[in-house]
């Protein structure tokens, strides 16, 4: 499945509740026009105070093609919901990595990690590496029920080497493996975390990883959610 994640900031002056409303009351039901969007997530950070992101949008297609053409629509709307020069946009393709879900993420509590490899290493070697060596051990952290990796389908032009999403059943389980919002301190005996979280400076820039910790919610969903 191909996606289209838009990381929202809300304009300048404004509060983010007010930004939030406008967000799901006025534009996000606007998704359900776009051609090719089969399914639509919305994710509000937990912690907005102190959150990277105001808000983070999935857009979900079959294809690329469909993807493509969607993006083009998306970007000739014009509207002013978000900052001047947002949203930041990442397209790649998700593959899940662990599932204990169903496929209903709705109402799970979400860690998004936008990764950046770290100097001197090619996308490519940054891959192998993610592939092999770490998402082993990201997907068993303790509390996570769902895995993906996201690749970008342009790794050239992309914000992003890659994206990250664990999901977990409660806000509490999150925090005790990956911290909270504004701390990147985690329960040391949560062994699996505590291993995951030495690894990522092997092969990621970590600060240069902006995240966001937040709260899921499916806007619509066209698709079997057990079939992709």
């Amino acid at each position: 499945m191909y996606k289209h994640i838009a990381l929202l900031v809300r304009r300048e002056g404004e509060r983010h509740d007010e930004f939030r409303e406008r967000w799901l009351d006025e534009r996000a039901p606007q998704v359900r026009e776009i051609d090719g969007v089969v399914r639509h997530h919305t994710v509000v950070p937990t912690g907005p105070e102190v959150a990277e992101f105001d808000g983070i949008a999935e857009l979900y297609f079959e294809s690329l093609d469909d993807l493509d053409a969607a993006v083009g629509s998306i970007g000739a709307r014009g509207d002013d919901h978000f900052a001047a020069g947002e949203p930041r946009r990442f397209d790649g393709e998700e593959v899940v990595r662990k599932d204990e879900t169903g496929g209903d993420t709705d109402g799970l509590y979400k860690h998004s990690a936008f990764l950046v490899r770290k100097p001197g290493t090619s996308h490519d070697d940054f891959r192998d590496y993610w592939e092999t060596e770490h998402t082993p051990l990201a997907r068993d952290i303790e509390g996570v029920v769902r895995y993906h990796t996201v690749y970008p389908v342009d790794p050239e032009s992309a914000a992003f080497d890659g994206v990250a999403e664990l999901y977990f059943e409660s806000l509490a389980d999150l925090y005790d493996a990956l911290g909270s919002p504004g701390s990147r301190d985690y329960d040391p005996s949560k062994e699996v975390a505590a291993a995951a979280r030495a690894d990522v400076d092997n092969f990621l820039a970590v600060e240069d990883r902006p995240r966001l910790i937040g709260r899921e919610t499916v806007q619509f969903d066209a698709t079997d959610a057990e079939g992709y």
